[in-house]
């Protein structure tokens, strides 16, 4: 199978009929995968839901919606589904899996910063970035969303724009006393 797998390793079209594989790649890689209907219910999803978004372990997430899923913040303080609080209108996720279905039009690469509810119960504010796209699998309409927690690249990147806010503040009074 090795040899296969390096001679086609532009295309998976030898791996069609394995769903065994496509379970295991789907289980470990690290961004969270999503299938939504146009209603933003979730149809199949992989592990990497639990450890992204840890609010619902061990529950069947299937016909759930995605921000009860993903434990939304504006959901459970609100006690409303996804899709009819507040804040809904302008979820990020929301409307790029939106665009995505009625418009077909993919999104790439977004990125979002929005609080969750994690299983211990606590709030944890995350910095996502996630992608959607639009397919059709047996005559019906579908979404995937894939999702990455950046919160430590980006929490990184903050705390090293601080510092460099610092370092040119202590440049600018060692320039003033010299």
């Amino acid at each position: 199978m090795n040899n296969q797998i390096s001679l086609n390793n532009v295309s998976f079209d030898f791996l069609k009929g394995s769903t065994e594989f496509l379970n295991l790649v789907m289980n470990n890689i690290s961004s969270c995968v999503l299938m939504l209907d146009k209603h933003m219910q979730l149809q199949a999803f992989n592990e990497s839901l639990t450890t992204i978004f840890s609010s619902r372990q061990n529950e069947n997430l299937i016909y759930v919606r995605c921000g009860e899923a993903i434990g939304c913040a504006y959901n459970i303080e609100e006690m409303k589904e996804c899709g009819k609080t507040s804040h809904c209108e302008s979820c990020g996720l929301r409307e790029s899996a939106m665009i995505s279905y009625y418009q077909k039009i993919p999104v790439f690469k977004e990125k979002v910063a929005r609080e969750f509810y994690m299983k211990d119960g606590k709030k944890a504010l995350k910095y996502l970035q996630f992608s959607t796209r639009s397919f059709y699998f047996n005559k019906d309409r579908y979404i995937i969303m894939i999702v990455d927690d950046i919160s430590p690249l980006t929490q990184a990147q903050d705390a090293l724009k601080y510092k460099n806010r610092q370092i040119n503040k202590l440049k600018k009074q060692i320039r003033k006393v010299s």
